[in-house]
């Protein structure tokens, strides 16, 4: 609980894996330079330079209903809170699925709506 809930990540409809190092030290933005494929694999979105922080949103491995976040990210497009994939801005969704960036479990659930996922 607590700080702690933030390390599963949700890989499918009620199923999670709890992330380890160096999993656990992946943070969020709004504003992206990284993102998960294939349910659990971790691919840059742009150039990350030595010493920068890795960071997805949280938002693309979403589908639960229960947990959110107050976000802190600092970027000039933060949402202000984290919360589930289906709650973004309709653009939002469209260019994370475009990128192929948003959990296959999530992504299968919107075909009708994005014809692009």
């Amino acid at each position: 609980m607590g700080e702690q809930e933030a390390n599963p990540l949700q890989i499918g409809i009620g199923k999670y894996i709890d992330m380890e190092e160096p999993g656990v030290f992946l943070n969020h933005s709004c504003e992206p330079n990284a993102g998960i494929v294939k349910s659990r694999t971790l691919i840059a979105l742009s150039s990350i330079e030595a010493g920068e922080e890795i960071r997805y949103d949280y938002s693309t491995t979403m589908d639960e209903n229960r947990w959110t976040m107050v976000c802190l990210c600092g970027a000039k497009g933060c949402r202000g809170l984290v919360q589930d994939f289906r709650l973004l801005p309709f653009e939002l969704q469209s260019s994370y699925l475009r990128r192929g960036v948003v959990q296959e479990f999530i992504a299968n659930k919107l075909k009708g709506a994005h014809p692009e996922a």
